[in-house]
């Protein structure tokens, strides 16, 4: 198999689908792998280490898109690129279709075989592909934050920590998973007063086993967030329901209760944001403010941090980019009812039944085309 990795083009995107050790054991599997020129720059790897790991370096992505089986990237394939795609060819990539109609429909159009990184499952009922760029999202939100927490940016000109004899910022992380935990434990390690809310009471029996009196943790009702929105520095917005869009769970009528110049900070704007005013932002222009409360709602958080990200997705990713390649997506798919999971659009359907909850599309089970 021909496996194609084009340079991402999303804004302010730095990080690379394939790294050069998954190039090397692609290539080491009989596969040929190609790279776009400079595809890696961003994440420090050049040219030279693909071709050391005995992949072929493409200029231009168009060739790419032409010449591969399997496209792998990072990012959801953009306008440019889903006119590239072809039939029957598979893009293996994080895809956030729930709240994109446009890109639903292109790549209903298209006639690809897409399977989404981020609803691919495990046997324990996780996501092994989007837990690595949820681990660093939620790191990344607290720091975040208290960047746009200062006065200079917009923010109340709170220290998270505070010092003797000054209270430290208040944070509330809305959602217990793998984004809010890790949220959790950096603002808590940054000296905030940490509030965790979740709907899962063994969730909360967890954090509490596990990290005691790290921060404090509360069953996520909207009383309970009418209580803490008023005395909140920062919200965090960390919930998921997989593949599907993100609940609004703060509303622009209770910015009125808030404090001026307190933070939301939105993890869950890939599907859409769990904020009313939430809108995609970039790391160029990553704040702006509604009603005297600031958002940062960056749609690609770990992209700041492209080598630790590409790296840690990269270790994720290697082994299911593998099976496709040495199996076909069918039987390897057959041979893996997590990774049929992943299935989000073939040959002109939708396969993922929350995607089309979300957009009103017919879905077909995933099942039947294996």
């Amino acid at each position: 198999m021909i496996i194609g990795c084009p340079t991402e083009i999303k804004p302010q995107e730095f990080r690379v689908g394939i790294t050069p050790i998954a190039a090397q054991e692609a290539v080491s599997s009989g596969h040929e792998v190609i790279v776009q020129a400079g595809a890696g720059l961003g994440a420090g790897f050049d040219d030279a280490a693909y071709v050391a790991a005995g992949a072929r370096i493409i200029d231009t992505a168009a060739e790419i898109f032409a010449t591969a089986d399997m496209i792998v990237k990072v990012k959801e394939p953009q306008a440019v690129e889903r006119k590239m795609l072809r039939e029957g060819q598979l893009l293996f990539t994080y895809l956030h279709l729930a709240p994109d109609p446009e890109q639903t429909r292109d790549l209903l159009a298209s006639g690809c075989t897409a399977i989404a990184y981020e609803t691919v499952t495990d046997r324990a009922g996780g996501l092994p592909l989007l837990a690595p760029m949820s681990e660093v999202a939620g790191r990344l939100a607290p720091q975040v934050g208290a960047w746009t927490l200062q006065k200079a940016n917009g923010g109340r000109g709170v220290l998270m920590g505070g010092v003797p004899g000054v209270g430290p910022a208040r944070v509330i992380v809305i959602g217990g998973g793998v984004v809010g935990t890790h949220a959790a434990k950096i603002a808590a390690g940054m000296g905030a007063d940490v509030s965790v809310l979740d709907r899962s009471l063994p969730r909360l029996r967890y954090l509490d086993d596990v990290f005691g009196g790290t921060f404090k943790t509360g069953y996520s009702s909207a009383g309970l967030l009418a209580e803490l929105l008023p005395l909140a520095d920062m919200v965090i917005g960390a919930v998921l329901i997989p593949g599907a869009a993100a609940p609004k769970l703060v509303r622009r009528d209770q910015f009125a209760v808030m404090k001026p110049g307190a933070v939301l900070v939105d993890v869950a704007i890939d599907q859409g944001g769990c904020f009313e005013t939430s809108r995609a932002t970039t790391h160029q222009d990553p704040i702006y403010e509604v009603d005297g409360i600031m958002h940062y709602c960056v749609a690609n958080m770990p992209g700041a941090v492209a080598r630790t990200s590409t790296l840690a997705l990269g270790n994720a990713t290697m082994p299911f980019m593998l099976a496709l390649a040495n199996k076909g997506w069918k039987q390897a798919c057959a041979d893996d009812p997590h990774l049929l999971n992943g299935l989000n659009v073939h040959a002109g359907k939708l396969t993922y039944e929350a995607v089309g909850t979300a957009l009103g599309i017919e879905t077909v089970d995933p099942a039947s085309l294996i």
